[in-house]
């Protein structure tokens, strides 16, 4: 994938509240998944089932916004058994937060105040 495509790709991950809840979610997986019983949310991450549940949305509804984030690199997926779970990935949300900084041409002295 080029870079115009992968960027293309993150926007629209960042341009829906759903999507943006769920990467909210992932940042503190222990506070909002500790209930999580079939794998360590922090550790093993958080299953797509749960991950509908707290958007209060359905299983493919929340299929379809977790395999944007996926597209975009802001969220690994692993599998386990018959369960796909979900972690935050922090570097590719650091490098597009930086990207976006950049291209607004957004500067440390803009940002305070």
């Amino acid at each position: 994938m080029n870079r115009s495509t992968q960027i293309e790709i993150r926007i629209k991950a960042m341009a829906s509240a759903q999507r943006l809840k769920v990467l909210h979610l992932l940042a503190d997986p222990a506070r909002h998944f500790g209930h999580q019983w079939s794998a360590d949310p922090v550790e093993f991450g958080v299953c797509m089932t749960m991950i509908a549940e707290a958007l209060g949305v359905s299983q493919p509804t929340a299929s379809r916004h977790l395999d944007l984030l996926r597209q975009a690199g802001f969220i690994t997926v692993q599998k386990h058994l018959k369960w796909s779970y979900c972690k935050r990935n922090e570097p590719a949300i650091r490098d597009y937060v930086a990207w976006l900084g950049q291209e607004l041409d957004v500067t440390p002295a803009q940002t305070t105040g």
